[in-house]
């Protein structure tokens, strides 16, 4: 079988070095990239990491990208002129932002997520469901925790969640987004979706939705012990989208929830 060539962005972060590691386990790779914002002068893995640039990334058939949304466009840039497949776990994009992904996406195969693990995917999936069940008489918030390092809040699954709540109602999601809460001990229901992100230790990521009409309380959460499941879930992601055609994509076609 032959190997998807991958690269891999932001390869000194967290998350880069579980991709390196996990890609390195899977046969169907081969890392022919990896970049940083920065010169690195060392070898990973007999790879030596170069700086985001048409050089760096022509060898590759996908790019996996987890670093900040300044950086991702700037990949997208490339990719789009190399006609690249991408697959986005960055998160922390503006509306205006999301615009520009869609636009590259018209042209080149992007896989975008939030999170990239199977759990919080089906966690979306029922906050949909139960947003749509429960109806106007409940209101919803969101509480999420991760690691004292991560520097966007409300994390970009707490986002999901709130745009899978939106779904439910019907409602379009950037209207439905209330306070943006960060290290609260408690918050409030409102009439719009409240969100509170807890920074502290080495959390790997702690996500809850609540459901309260005032007589009882629906709580839906996640909580991930190991970091190789977002990487794994990327790499499934990228063997995915390497037969795709251009589109924007989500974990969500590539596990096919209806």
């Amino acid at each position: 079988m032959k190997k998807i060539n991958l690269a891999i962005t932001g390869c000194m972060g967290r998350m880069g070095q579980q991709l390196i590691k996990s890609a390195n386990k899977d046969k169907t790779f081969k890392i022919t990239s990896l970049t940083e914002s920065r010169r690195i002068n060392k070898r990973i893995f007999g790879v030596s990491p170069e700086i985001n640039s048409i050089n760096a990334f022509k060898k590759a058939n996908v790019i996996i990208d987890f670093t900040v949304p300044k950086c991702t466009l700037e990949i997208l840039k490339i990719a789009f002129k190399l006609k690249k497949k991408v697959v986005i776990g960055t998160t922390g994009f503006t509306k205006k932002e999301e615009k520009l992904i869609k636009r590259f996406s018209n042209k080149i195969p992007i896989l975008k997520a939030g999170n990239m693990s199977l759990g919080v995917n089906l966690l979306m999936y029922l906050t949909e469901i139960t947003s749509r069940s429960l109806g106007k008489t409940f209101l919803s918030k969101v509480y999420e925790v991760h690691h004292k390092h991560k520097k966007d809040y409300p994390s970009g699954t707490a986002l999901m969640l709130g745009k899978g709540i939106a779904v439910g109602k019907n409602k379009e999601f950037y209207s439905i987004i209330g306070k943006k809460y960060l290290n609260k001990k408690s918050f409030p229901y409102g009439n719009k979706v409240n969100f509170n992100s807890i920074r502290k230790g080495d959390v790997i990521g702690e996500h809850e939705v609540s459901f309260s009409s005032g007589k009882e309380i629906v709580k839906l959460n996640h909580e991930s012990f190991d970091r190789a499941l977002y990487s794994e879930g990327a790499l499934a992601a990228a063997k995915w989208l390497s037969n795709k055609k251009s589109g924007l994509y989500s974990m969500r076609d590539l596990l096919n929830f209806k």
